[in-house]
């Protein structure tokens, strides 16, 4: 199994689990779109805590799915998918919290930039950050727009996306990324499932009218970005042999 749902005190926690560095793989996103639907429909749900296995939260999206593409529309088909549950994660109506227990690369840092909150481990080898420009990789509207947001500031976004380089996680707290840090994995859940609680209830749920407020604008941005998009510019990344002999190089150095 990709992933890992269960529920705990009304909260939803979805886990990554795929493989040893906690792969988002297609199956993943689709669960997680399922889990959008109910946490925003099923009023006794409090929000979604994110988080990975062992020593990554994610390393990225599942790089066997990426060097293995039939065709063009599959590829088109793919990411259409990938750009509407990022773009339905930053717009959940109840709080989404990243329980960052590990490494977060790629679209795991992505998806933990989603987020509301983010609380990471604090250890000395955990790092986060985004190497697609040293794969022959850019950024998709969503997962540009997710990142732009998350970063907050230009030059986080330049350091860290033009850069590829990736950031011990005390320096993500340091640069306002990431919002706190934890001593242990039982303190994570403890602070992620607070978050949540402390965010969604108070009175009549000001927070779910609040966020909208304060994420419409860039969500809209987001929104015009997928719906204008040219899909052919993935079909080249993803057919291009140079790409796909770096893929597969990274692929086999993790061992995935």
């Amino acid at each position: 199994m990709a992933y890992e749902m269960r529920i705990e005190d009304n909260i939803v926690i979805f886990q990554f689990k795929s493989n040893k560095v906690s792969s988002i793989q297609l199956e993943t996103l689709k669960a997680l779109d399922q889990v959008i639907d109910r946490v925003n429909n099923e009023e006794e749900l409090k929000g979604i805590i994110l988080v990975g296995t062992d020593r990554y939260f994610s390393g990225g999206f599942d790089l066997n799915e990426f060097v293995s593409f039939k065709g063009p529309q599959e590829i088109i088909d793919w990411f259409k998918v990938e750009e509407e549950v990022l773009y339905k994660l930053f717009v959940c109506s109840k709080p989404v919290v990243a329980a960052v227990n590990g490494a977060a690369t790629a679209a795991g840092m992505i998806v933990a930039c989603a987020a509301d909150y983010r609380i990471a481990m604090n250890h000395p080898k955990i790092k986060v950050g985004m190497t697609e420009i040293k794969l022959g990789l850019s950024l998709t509207p969503a997962e540009a727009g997710l990142m732009r947001w998350g970063l907050d500031t230009e030059k986080n976004y330049r350091d860290i996306i033009f850069k590829g380089d990736l950031i011990p996680i005390t320096e993500a707290v340091e640069r306002g990324i990431f919002d706190e840090l934890a001593d242990s994995p039982e303190e994570l859940m403890e602070k992620a499932k607070a978050k949540v609680v402390a965010l969604i209830d108070t009175p009549g749920r000001p927070f779910i009218a609040l966020k909208k407020v304060h994420r419409e604008h860039h969500a809209s941005i987001i929104r015009q970005g997928i719906d204008n998009f040219d899909w052919n510019e993935l079909v080249k990344v993803f057919t291009d042999e140079k790409v796909l002999g770096t893929l597969n190089m990274v692929k086999g150095a993790l061992g995935i």
